[in-house]
């Protein structure tokens, strides 16, 4: 049986922390086995890489439909922009010095090939909320619908998942000087309890009418992983999410762009925007074991 990466699937922790690298040329097994054969107790990592890394290494590594992540531009003017990267690192824990060794760890063994692009430490707020006060990850698949939801169940590459990484800036000023219940009618859900709000009072232009869909008859799942990120004037979201299919982000995506056919698009863009978006994908481990040297 192919095993997955199981850090994936951990919740709940405390401390987070996202790394995203660029290699300008890829030739051949990326260092850092000894720390991928060293794991630290309760530090839990999980790597995914660019169509570019895993072609570079081994072209049967590399899923046909991976792809580098493309600009979407929407209605009013709002983009969800392309800054594709070529290593993802995401590390969690509840102990928050263990995530920054490991992190530096990484980083030094990776400095010959590759260049540190994106910095994010996240981190979990409340009882899980986003940083606007509402419940994140409410609609997410429980249980053993997660591993359904996220990971490729047959073939060559069973047990990996497609990977969408983006950063999140909230303008916290503008959403926090709305009612709660205007702020309700953006999001699709009430802020106390995350109930989702009955269909007459569900607005079209809601997060939840524009992020959670049908598509062909079937609902679009993906299994998301976000936390908080920054700081007092960079507050945000960091927004790791995974699929068995990497369509779906994108049919998300346009959904809130406003790029279907109702040409409506998520309200909650005129308060948050992203500023980057790359592709990846997470092997499954005995794939992972021949991608570093």
């Amino acid at each position: 049986m192919t095993d997955h990466q199981a850090a994936i699937f951990e919740e709940s922790h405390a401390h987070h922390l996202y790394l995203e690298f660029e290699i300008p040329v890829v030739t051949g097994a990326l260092p850092g086995v000894d720390l991928l054969t060293r794991p630290v107790s309760r530090v839990y990592e999980t790597f995914a890489f660019s169509e570019k890394v895993l072609d570079g290494i081994d072209h049967r590594l590399a899923p046909a439909e991976l792809k580098p992540f493309e600009t979407i531009i929407g209605q009013d003017d709002k983009v969800a922009p392309a800054t594709q990267h070529d290593i993802c690192v995401w590390i969690q824990s509840n102990q928050r010095d263990e995530v920054f060794a490991r992190g530096l760890a990484w980083t030094q063994v990776l400095a010959d090939v590759a260049q540190l692009k994106l910095e994010e430490h996240g981190f979990l707020f409340r009882d899980n909320r986003d940083l606007t006060g509402f419940i994140d990850g409410t609609s997410n698949p429980q249980e053993k619908e997660r591993q359904a939801v996220a990971l490729i169940p047959t073939g060559a590459h069973a047990g990996g998942s497609y990977v969408l990484t983006q950063r999140w800036l909230h303008d916290l000023t503008a959403f926090n000087a709305q009612e709660v219940e205007e702020q309700e009618r953006v999001i699709g859900r009430t802020k106390k309890s995350s109930f989702e709000l009955d269909e007459e009072h569900m607005p079209p232009d809601s997060h939840v009418s524009r992020a959670e869909l049908d598509h062909e008859g079937s609902e679009v799942k993906i299994y998301r992983r976000s936390t908080p990120t920054g700081g007092m004037k960079n507050a945000g979201l960091y927004f790791l999410a995974f699929s068995a299919e990497p369509q779906r982000f994108t049919w998300i995506l346009e959904s809130m762009l406003g790029k279907t056919k109702d040409g409506l698009r998520d309200r909650l863009l005129t308060f948050t925007k992203p500023l980057t978006g790359s592709f990846y994908f997470a092997p499954n481990l005995q794939a992972l074991h021949r991608i570093f040297a």
